[in-house]
């Protein structure tokens, strides 16, 4: 269950391409070999409504939360978390270089007694029924 949600701030869409952030983001996933590629998930949603540090008008914000399931080391994870911010970077690398950004990853483990899932992706995916 890795699960990306990604939350900005409206105006970051001037400066930065949030499709192609998502789909390089997808890109380390598949890749890491660390995530099932039928569990994972990427969201990015714009913010309705925020205030970023002191309320500068030009501040904007894109906060990244990975999901995922137990099982897996604090070392798989931290090495997965270094790719995916540096990928982020590489991405927002314009916005970064000014004043008014705030970029972010926390990665969430999620205990597998308070989680319910039913998907028969994985099964079309793993070729199991």
């Amino acid at each position: 269950m890795p699960h990306l949600t990604i939350d900005y701030s409206p105006s970051l869409e001037a400066r930065a391409d949030i499709p192609a952030l998502c789909a390089a983001l997808h890109k380390v996933m598949v890749r890491s070999n660390v995530f099932p590629t039928a569990g994972i998930r990427i969201r990015a949603h714009k913010a309705d409504h925020f205030i970023v540090a002191d309320g500068h008008g030009e501040n904007d914000f894109l906060a990244m939360t990975l999901s995922v399931g137990a099982g897996r080391g604090t070392d798989q994870l931290k090495a997965a978390g270094d790719a995916l911010f540096s990928v982020a970077q590489e991405v927002l690398k314009n916005p970064l270089a000014s004043p008014h950004f705030a970029l972010s990853l926390e990665i969430r483990i999620i205990d597998p007694d308070l989680s319910w899932k039913d998907t028969p992706i994985h099964a079309r995916l793993t070729g199991h029924s």
